[in-house]
């Protein structure tokens, strides 16, 4: 359900439907269902940036399409809260659950109500009256939306670890000191293949949040090139604004040179993993987890090259957007099958 939150949040995003909804309330928002009812809400809209600076000629069954979309989007995201919530407590008063996986529960449980309201103090941003320039484009902060994306990374990667734990947990391996003696080197040797599996995952994790500032800025609808941008390896424009380090976060050609850095940087260390891990004796679903890890790395460059080559099409986006997760699955699924790696 995480998944498919994030991917409608994707979607929502790129179909410019995020801001369709000018109202919060915790219980959800009450649906328009007569023409009335639609009308109102319509009006509601046309009082904010995005309608009077982009959507001027909006249409009334255009608004709808975009409304249903971030609706949608919003009530997947109570619903994952209430089948949290339901068993959960009733798992907690049964006595059910162990200390450990009381804290989890806490925990997960704070994050996604937390996920909540940081939706909608980063839609709020989108709809602040705060654009001076004529070329300003009434958006969402690419900020806070790094936040909600990183918020949902985070309930994700908590759920399918705990999921493993549970459900398939990983292979120990025991082995008796008096039958094998391993040296020193050795076990260093498997503590730089631990690092370069957590280096990884780190990677990835921030090359995802860096796709969030690129998508909210547009910045994929720029230099859509590959390798270079603009016939240069390093764009003129890269330093554009000062101070420098405001170019890192609001400067949209150093957004998207920064993505496809970071990007280059994990498909090589994903790449010397794979490499690497043919010199361990890996347990077989160990094995199985690189070989994941390595297909959805290289996948993810296929979708991330082909959606720039081909201006941001929304299918090609979405599919990218949930590349990414599919690839955060793979390095976890590997950091769990290896978590008694270091017992060899």
């Amino acid at each position: 359900m995480v998944f498919v939150a994030v991917a409608l949040g994707g979607i929502t995003r790129l179909t410019e439907s995020g801001l369709s909804m000018v109202t919060w309330r915790l219980l959800g928002e009450k649906m328009p269902l007569n023409d009335i009812q639609w009308l109102s809400e319509f009006e509601h809209y046309k009082q904010f940036p995005e309608y009077k600076i982009t959507n001027l000629n909006m249409t009334l069954e255009e608004f709808k399409r975009i409304w249903w979309m971030e609706y949608l989007h919003r009530m997947w995201g109570r619903l994952i809260g209430t089948v949290f919530i339901i068993p959960a407590t009733y798992f907690w008063f049964k006595g059910m659950l162990k200390h450990g996986m009381k804290i989890r529960i806490v925990a997960l449980g704070s994050l996604i109500g937390l996920q909540g309201l940081m939706g909608w103090y980063m839609v709020k941003s989108g709809l602040e009256d705060r654009f001076v320039e004529p070329s300003d484009v009434p958006r969402v902060s690419q900020y806070r939306l790094a936040a909600h994306l990183g918020l949902a990374l985070l309930i994700y990667t908590g759920f399918l670890y705990n999921a493993l734990d549970h459900l398939i947990p990983a292979e120990k391996l025991t082995i008796n000191s008096t039958d094998i003696k391993v040296s020193n080197n050795a076990l260093k040797t498997i503590k730089r293949f631990k690092g370069l599996i957590y280096s990884a995952k780190g990677l990835i994790f921030f090359t995802a949040l860096s796709g969030a500032f690129v998508a909210g800025m547009d910045a994929g609808l720029i230099y859509n090139t590959f390798p270079k941008m603009a016939d240069k390896w390093i764009p003129d424009d890269i330093l554009a604004m000062s101070p420098i380090i405001k170019n890192f976060t609001e400067n949209p050609t150093t957004v998207q040179f920064d993505h496809r850095i970071l990007g280059i940087s994990t498909i090589a260390l994903i790449t010397c993993l794979g490499i690497t891990s043919r010199r361990h004796n890996l347990p077989s679903r160990g094995r199985k987890a690189v070989a994941a890890v390595l297909c959805a790395a290289y996948l993810q460059v296929f979708l991330g090259i082909s959606t720039l080559l081909n201006h941001v099409p929304l299918t090609l986006a979405a599919s990218h957007q949930s590349g990414s997760l599919i690839l955060l699955s793979t390095i976890i699924w590997l950091c769990h099958e290896l978590k008694y790696l270091r017992k060899i």
